[in-house]
């Protein structure tokens, strides 16, 4: 599995790829513990309890160091490509708010770096935090993205108008037509890595891909994410804010981080 990361604000977009041909059986999305697991409000901490891997040799997320990153030279530019009628529909899972992608024809896909062979969008979704200075997963240097606040990413605007029909746990709308090169920057150097999924089942299985430069979103754009819920309405809790959905920095325990560009 492909986890291909980009950076907005305090905000983080972790979307899903799958190698060619694509085989739903065995994709794994987004997901916290089912039932009878530890849940949201149990914490990263206690994940070990129920899946040890999660103290395993190749978790995620990780802080990145640049100046510990090896340069590698054989590191070719990505080459995405995007049909926009392969968006699909915008959800909340509890958790996250994911948008889903049909791509039956192999038109948005993802190739070059260090990729074997092209991979499929199958979906994405965001972390983010109550303030400014968090929401990330992944953290560069020991930090999380910043907010630069007053610009407006109009590219956003899209989805973040469209949040408000996926404001509970448990709802979907329609999301058609979507470009999702607006959450990417125009220059795409990337650090990669092999890791894991960031929360439960924590497999790791996982090719991470992390842009170096962020884009930027506003806080008005932000607040909208926050006004997202965990629970649906009819949950005794269901004015939970959906925020600080991200799991802390795991250790790299030998891993070697490689860049594809120099420092």
């Amino acid at each position: 599995m492909l986890q291909f990361l980009c950076s907005a604000a305090q905000l983080q977009c972790q979307a899903e790829w799958a190698p060619l041909p694509a085989d739903s059986s065995g994709s794994v999305l987004f997901a916290f513990p089912a039932a009878g697991a530890p849940g949201p409000l149990a914490g990263p901490s206690e994940w070990h309890r129920s899946f040890p891997i999660a103290e395993g040799d190749r978790q995620s997320p990780i802080d990145i160091v640049p100046s510990q990153a090896t340069y590698n030279p054989n590191l070719t530019p990505l080459v995405v490509s995007y049909e926009l009628s392969a968006s699909h529909t915008i959800s909340n899972n509890g958790h996250s708010v994911m948008v889903d992608f049909e791509d039956c024809d192999d038109k948005t896909v993802i190739s070059g770096g260090p990729l074997e062979g092209p991979y499929r969008l199958k979906q994405f979704h965001f972390h983010w935090g109550t303030k400014t200075n968090q929401g990330s997963e992944h953290t560069v240097n020991g930090k999380s993205f910043p907010c630069e606040t007053g610009h407006e990413h109009t590219g956003m605007n899209r989805l973040t108008d469209a949040l408000y029909m996926v404001k509970f746990k448990g709802t979907k709308a329609q999301f058609d037509n979507f470009n999702p090169k607006c959450l990417l920057p125009s220059k795409q150097d990337y650090w990669t890595y092999p890791g894991s999924l960031t929360t439960p089942p924590l497999n790791e299985s996982v090719l991470w891909i992390m842009l170096k430069d962020p884009v930027y979103v506003s806080e008005k754009q932000m607040l909208k994410f926050r006004k997202t819920l965990f629970c649906n309405c009819e949950e005794e809790d269901g004015r939970i804010r959906m925020v600080n959905n991200f799991r802390p920095p795991q250790p790299l325990k030998g891993r070697t981080v490689q860049a594809s560009f120099k420092s």
